[in-house]
């Protein structure tokens, strides 16, 4: 037998309990032998900052990068590592750059996908640029803001084209609180988008790799608050469509590890929000499911080492919109379309595989975690650096008993 260690880089920000988490699965899980008979063992590594040359090589064979969306340095260095280096990336930096929100709207509308009436409308006040009083006014249009909402229809809501974690986005019910919220937009580029209204289920998807899962979110609810546990709350035919759209977008975009908001209202199926660079992975907010979300990290990291997966930077989008422009595809057989793409991108059965003979173990080695001291040590101090000290008791019994509870529901599952 030969031997290879790989190293996983944690590209990270603030964030200390999903790292902690996955560096202790990642250790108890041991060595994964491969067809081959080749031993692979891994090691994690949070990533370090500092002045690179453009010709060195990285250590690491596989970066989780959690930080790039909004720090230049590391962005950089992805790219470099990306274009010279065939580094494997969670995810691509260059489509999360360029593409954000807006973009991801305008791709989701040309494949057909039922997504909200939506505008963009020019700064509030301009940009402070030297040219701009110039080239506005030669070439920038009056509009009339009532007009474009109007045209819209109320209920909307207004929200930055490239935002995240629901920043600076406003329900707007009439014209008054319309112009409110456009004048505190300022220099920020803003859509307004249709409101859902009446739906019945909000959805929250998180995918990883080839896994997704969906959950019930109330957006309205405090954040500890709004993933409640609730299964198949989706008929059967619209959770697969939810999963297809997430999945879709992932492959599309070359995404792995993102997450994807969609309206359900009289089963048609609305996604609002799709482009997350940095998705949800907390204790304190996923609870009962973050067990399933380090999982599927570590599944999807180790598969993508084992076996030798190249990244793909390309888009490959004429596949895709070759079957959104065949007037002869219903929508339903349009998204079956779109799913097998995006199940061939994401190498699901091969996947699915390759855990079920190689990682056969990694449920229990979840299970035997959660109920340990050092995960309830990390829970705890968690819990302290999240909340006020007069919540702490509160919190940790809160969430003591949600991750008690996947316990007892894992435990019946394996038996």
């Amino acid at each position: 037998m030969t031997e290879t260690t790989h190293l996983i880089g944690l590209l990270l920000g603030t964030e200390e309990d999903w790292p902690a988490a996955f560096e202790a699965i990642l250790r108890r899980l041991g060595p994964v032998t491969d067809g081959s008979d080749t031993i692979h063992r891994y090691n994690a590594e949070r990533v370090t900052i500092e002045p690179f040359n453009l010709r060195s090589k990285p250590r690491y064979d596989l970066v989780i990068d959690r930080l790039a969306y909004w720090y230049y340095v590391p962005r950089e260095w992805l790219k470099k590592a990306a274009l010279m280096d065939d580094l494997y990336l969670l995810n691509s930096p260059f489509t999360f750059q360029s593409m954000e929100k807006h973009a991801a709207y305008c791709a989701m509308m040309r494949l057909g996908l039922k997504v909200p009436e939506t505008v963009l409308v020019p700064y509030k006040n301009p940009p402070d640029h030297a040219k701009y009083a110039y080239t506005s006014q030669r070439y920038n249009q009056p509009f009339d803001l009532d007009s474009v909402a109007e045209s819209i229809g109320y209920p909307i809501f207004m929200k930055p084209y490239d935002g995240g974690a629901w920043v600076g986005v406003t329900q707007i019910r009439n014209p008054d609180e319309l112009h409110k919220a456009y004048d505190e937009s300022g220099q920020r580029l803003m859509h307004l988008q249709k409101a859902v209204a009446g739906y019945d289920v909000f959805a929250r998807s998180l995918s990883i790799g080839a896994e997704t899962m969906v959950m019930k979110f109330d957006p309205d609810q405090p954040m500890h608050a709004r993933y409640s546990i609730t299964h198949d709350f989706l008929d059967a035919g619209v959770g697969d469509e939810v999963v297809t759209i997430g999945r879709l977008v992932n492959a599309f975009f070359r995404w792995e590890f993102n997450s994807c908001e969609t309206l359900i209202k009289a089963a048609e199926v609305y996604p609002i929000d799709y482009a997350n660079a940095c998705p949800d992975v907390a204790i304190t907010s996923l609870h009962y499911y973050f067990p399933w979300a380090i999982k599927a990290l570590v599944k999807w990291s180790v598969f993508c080492t084992v076996t030798g997966r190249r990244a793909r930077y390309d888009l490959d989008t004429r596949r895709y919109f070759d079957i959104a422009d065949r007037d002869d595809l219903p929508y339903g057989e349009k998204i079956g379309a779109y799913r097998q793409l995006a199940d061939d991108y994401f190498e699901v059965e091969r996947y699915a595989d390759f855990c079920a003979s190689r990682l056969a173990t990694i449920d229990e080695v979840m299970l035997r975690w959660i109920e340990s001291v050092d995960f309830d040590r990390l829970l705890v101090e968690t819990v302290r650096a999240t909340f006020p000290a007069h919540e702490h008791e509160h919190f940790i019994a809160h969430y003591r008993g949600l991750l008690a509870a996947w316990a007892k529901d894992e435990r019946g599952r394996l038996g």
